[in-house]
């Protein structure tokens, strides 16, 4: 069978609104300017607009962009673990199982899978931040750009990720894996 994309659904996924809304008090809390964070976090002001408007689905990159820019872990803008929100980039689609406070960091507990094909360039996180991934199924290519990691079933990868970072699958298998992300506290 020919690898797949996610696709992206045709109308707004019923928890874009509630994202936008999120996405718009943290901005507005940050006193930012609808460009200003458009283009620190390199998206475009109508993408951004969209968002905040709950007419458009952001993907996990562009999630991931802003939320950096804004200073706060990805489940700040998600609905939280109880609905369980799926969020998908082009070639990762998680669901966010949990997250965990404590007093020097957050934690983020992603189910992940991965698709052959496409590989996704994730943009840097905050200072600091790191992620633990580790492989059920597949193989699993990962990791900064310009040193990513290879892992097969059963095995475990981690890096800081607040460099720009990559996710592919190796060979036609779909990847199943989790993500554990540590965003310190300042």
């Amino acid at each position: 069978m020919p690898p797949t994309s996610p696709a992206r659904p045709p109308h707004p996924d019923p928890g874009a609104d509630a994202v936008g809304r999120r996405v718009r008090a943290l901005r507005e809390e940050r006193g930012m300017s609808l460009s200003t964070l458009a283009r620190l976090a390199g998206v475009g002001k109508a993408t951004l607009s969209g968002l905040e408007n709950g007419t458009r689905n952001p993907t996990l990159e562009t999630l991931y962009a802003i939320t950096a820019q804004l200073g706060v872990p990805l489940a700040a803008v998600l609905s939280g673990p109880a609905a369980t929100p799926t969020v998908r980039g082009t070639a990762v689609s998680a669901i966010l199982l949990e997250v965990f406070e404590e007093a020097d960091a957050t934690y983020e507990l992603y189910r992940m899978l991965i698709t052959p094909g496409p590989e996704q360039l994730s943009p840097a996180h905050q200072p600091g931040v790191t992620e633990h991934v580790t492989v059920f199924a597949g193989v699993l290519r990962a990791g900064p750009v310009d040193a990513p990691l290879t892992a097969t079933a059963g095995e475990h990868l981690r890096w800081t990720s607040d460099v720009p970072h990559v996710y592919a699958a190796v060979g036609d298998e779909e990847v199943a894996a989790s993500l554990l992300l540590r965003y310190p506290r300042p």
